[in-house]
């Protein structure tokens, strides 16, 4: 599929870029010909209007809309529509857009280039172009690549993309480059004491696994943490079909930390970086774990099952023991978790919390730089007896249906006992109808909030 940039040294047909604002402005720059066609075809700068400028032997050039201010902000990555209604050719951008502004239509153009063609043969976007000289390119083409990595991850269906496929994803990832890669499965879990990841998972006849990878040897510290749940059938709890039709996606967590990686390496940030992974899958049998049991975690705080299909906060329970074991700058977890979080904010939201308000307030500010918008929810102290069931430490599924993507993270909390800072975000991972530079299906969000956010998050005192 077409995704990086063409030669600048190919021919190639100017591509103007025009704000409803601008559009009388510009076209009164224009030569008398090229102005009088922009008129007689009615172009006002229109949000994904697009008016080919004719000449002898072809095309002269394009005039595109981006429609106005509001617009931008309204449907993010317009000239990802643009891009679709071209003609075949490779075109140079001409645009007073500079900045965010100027990286994230030229992201979206990028992200537009994505298909799904595992299992039916798709045609890309034929239409090309060449690097703008205001962006990075290398930058824009990594984050896409790493959005391209989540997208088919989590696509994927789950006889394709069981617990063994995640890491060999993953490991695939880790020799590309050069980071340290090792795996804990089946029963091997029990004996390296993480009981959690193994009791949802022994259901399933892809046995469970904990993916592990390290990369890096200077700079700050940073541990992803990703839900890597193949399928989720709700476990003895089981879900109606029509709440299991979407639960290949229930590792997005794990494609979204994936994908981030894969920015991180390629654009080779100095960090030490970690991500550990739990993959299972969630399934039913005569040995599957049961509402009312009562397991011990890693860390040693005791849970009750109060639902079986409140199985990702358990495995992501035990991987953050682990990450906080370690001494790091920064546990950051990333988890497909919660409805509730979906019926607070929608789908194009990512909600998340932060144990410090200046670690959040660096992730508001990458999300705004790199068009990735996130949610801050608080970690409400008053809801922690919601999660204490009296016969044990915790509640995996507390009752009464109130605030369940906080408790959620509350639970999560637990975990993150010898680490300050530690982020959490409650993630959708797909896209329910098809829009400029996301098509319908598996999408990431909040890598590229926390790629920009990097630099702060990681060097500040």
């Amino acid at each position: 599929m077409p995704l990086f940039f063409a030669e600048a040294s190919s021919a190639s047909i100017p591509l103007h870029l025009v704000l409803s604002s601008e559009t009388d402005r510009f076209i009164s720059t224009r030569p008398d010909q090229e102005a009088s066609w922009l008129r007689a075809n009615g172009f006002t700068g229109a949000a994904g209007s697009v008016c080919v400028i004719p000449s002898a032997d072809g095309v002269a050039a394009v005039v595109a809309g981006l429609g106005s201010e509001a617009d931008l902000k309204r449907t993010r990555f317009g000239l990802a529509d643009i891009r679709s209604k071209l003609p075949e050719a490779t075109y140079q951008l001409m645009t007073t857009l500079t900045g965010a502004q100027l990286d994230e239509q030229v992201l979206g153009w990028l992200l537009a280039g994505y298909v799904f063609d595992r299992y039916i043969k798709k045609s890309p976007p034929r239409a090309q172009l060449i690097a703008h000289e205001g962006i990075d390119a290398a930058r824009l083409e990594a984050i896409a690549q790493g959005e391209f990595l989540t997208r088919d991850l989590i696509n994927t269906p789950a006889s394709d993309m069981g617990p063994a496929e995640l890491e060999e994803a993953a490991n695939a990832l880790a020799k590309n480059f050069d980071a340290q890669f090792s795996t804990i499965q089946s029963e091997a879990l029990l004996d390296e004491n993480f009981p959690m990841i193994h009791a949802v998972g022994r259901a399933s006849s892809r046995g469970p696994r904990l993916i592990d990878m390290r990369w890096g040897n200077k700079g700050p510290k940073l541990t992803l943490v990703g839900k890597g749940v193949c399928f989720d059938t709700g476990g003895l709890n089981l879900k109606p079909g029509s709440s299991m039709g979407l639960m290949k996606k229930d590792m997005g967590g794990a494609a979204t930390v994936l994908g981030l990686a894969h920015m991180i390496m390629a654009l080779n940030v100095p960090i030490q970086l970690r991500v550990l992974i739990p993959a299972v899958e969630n399934s039913v049998s005569g040995n599957a774990f049961r509402p009312q049991d009562i397991l011990t975690s890693r860390k040693g705080l005791t849970v009750e099952i109060n639902n079986t299909d409140a199985e990702g906060r358990l495995v992501l329970a035990d991987a953050l023991a682990l990450a906080d074991e370690e001494d790091t700058d920064l546990i950051i977890s990333m988890a497909t978790l919660t409805g509730a979080a979906r019926v607070a904010v929608g789908p194009d939201l990512s909600p998340f919390f932060a144990t410090q308000a200046q670690d959040a307030a660096f992730v508001a500010k990458g999300a705004e730089a790199a068009s990735d918008p996130v949610w801050q929810l608080p970690y409400w102290e008053p809801y922690e007896k919601m999660i204490e069931p009296g016969i044990a430490d915790l509640d995996n599924a507390p009752a009464g249906g109130m605030a369940g993507c906080i408790t959620a993270a509350l639970f999560l909390r637990r975990f993150v006992t010898n680490t300050p800072r530690y982020m959490h975000f409650d993630v959708y991972g797909w896209c329910p109808s098809s829009l400029p530079g996301r098509p319908k299906g598996g999408v990431g969000m909040g890598a590229r909030a926390l790629l920009a956010a990097l630099p702060d998050l990681l060097n500040h005192d």
